[in-house]
């Protein structure tokens, strides 16, 4: 391990574009959404928008131990008070020391809660090493997640009828709201929500929102996360397939990739109906961040003594100047 002289941790500057470029060539992407859809701009324009515009909540930050340089990127989603890990390059291999590993993912967490974050969040592949490191760095599994992918083409036909999906609208809101809080479980409620970029589809079934799906489209893919109740199991696979035709309306040479958490896996029979494969396992990590002080405030201690209210005085204390009247005449 290395020692805590050699260690270092700073925002990237316009100087290490050049020696981060050639990190994320090997990097890992730990946003499923950004993943499947736009991956990492690799372009040095890309590199610099990333970097130096605050207004995108983005913060990149190199670390160093020893000989050994990592990057790291978070994005702020300041309405939910998280932060989540975009990526981290390069990828960590099983045989190499883990402290740059460690000391990038410190980092992002020391400058997440300087931000207002009560947690950072990740997705990992279970089978990277980097999944081992950040349960050492004190990330926890919320919950567990596969996805699938079917590549550019045409679907099956599907022997049911066809459904039709609506835009979400501001009305839907509530329906949308009980309809999560009734599938997913509570645990899960705080880092499962859609992503914040994403398009939502509404199913409606008997003026009820039974399903919602959130769809978020890029240049490389379309990545959707679905929440469909239980009593629509025989819909599930119309449900997917309307919301992949929607979509695929502008994007029809691109694959798409559909994220199913563990507490919804019986959503895995529509999906092989629909021609999906199975792509990879995920790990939904958190870290917790304690809420600090930004600026402490001290006031002196007589101030404080001053405030603490008088103790009562006996009444024997008010009387004796009575007495002692009395006792003189």
């Amino acid at each position: 391990m290395s020692n805590y002289q050699e260690y270092s941790a700073r925002s990237v500057k316009l100087v290490d574009i050049p020696q981060v470029t050639r990190l994320l060539e090997s990097g890992v992407l730990l946003n499923s959404e950004q993943a499947f859809t736009n991956g990492v701009d690799l372009s040095s324009a890309g590199l610099i928008s990333s970097f130096l515009l605050p207004q995108r909540s983005l913060y990149t930050l190199v670390a160093r131990a020893e000989k050994q340089a990592v990057v790291g990127q978070m994005r702020m989603q300041q309405d939910r008070h998280q932060a989540h890990i975009l990526y981290v390059a390069p990828n960590l291999n099983y045989d190499q020391d883990n402290s740059a590993w460690l000391h990038v993912l410190d980092a992002l967490a020391a400058e997440a809660g300087r931000r207002g974050a009560h947690m950072l969040t990740a997705e990992v592949d279970e089978d990277l090493s980097l999944f081992e490191t950040m349960r050492v760095a004190g990330f926890s599994i919320y919950a567990r997640q596969e996805i699938w992918q079917h590549a550019p083409g045409e679907l099956p036909e599907l022997p049911v009828d066809k459904v039709d999906l609506t835009e979400e609208v501001e009305a839907d809101a509530h329906g949308i709201h009980n309809l999560y809080c009734n599938i997913v479980p509570r645990l899960v409620q705080q880092v499962a929500s859609p992503p914040s970029h994403s398009n939502g589809l509404v199913y409606r079934k008997n003026e009820r929102v039974e399903g919602y799906i959130a769809v978020s489209e890029g240049r490389a893919g379309i990545y959707l996360m679905p929440y469909l109740h239980p009593d629509v199991f025989s819909e599930a696979a119309a449900i997917l397939a309307a919301a992949i035709e929607q979509t695929r309306r502008s994007h029809e040479r691109v694959p798409v990739y559909v994220s199913v958490r563990r507490y919804q896996d019986w959503l895995e029979d529509a999906l092989v109906d629909l021609g999906f494969e199975p792509w990879t396992r995920q790990a939904v990590m958190v870290r917790h961040i304690t809420a600090g002080v930004r600026q402490a405030a001290f006031a002196p201690l007589s101030a404080q003594l001053e405030a603490v209210p008088t103790p009562l005085k006996p009444p024997t204390a008010r009387t004796k100047p009575i007495v002692e009247k009395f006792t003189e005449e």
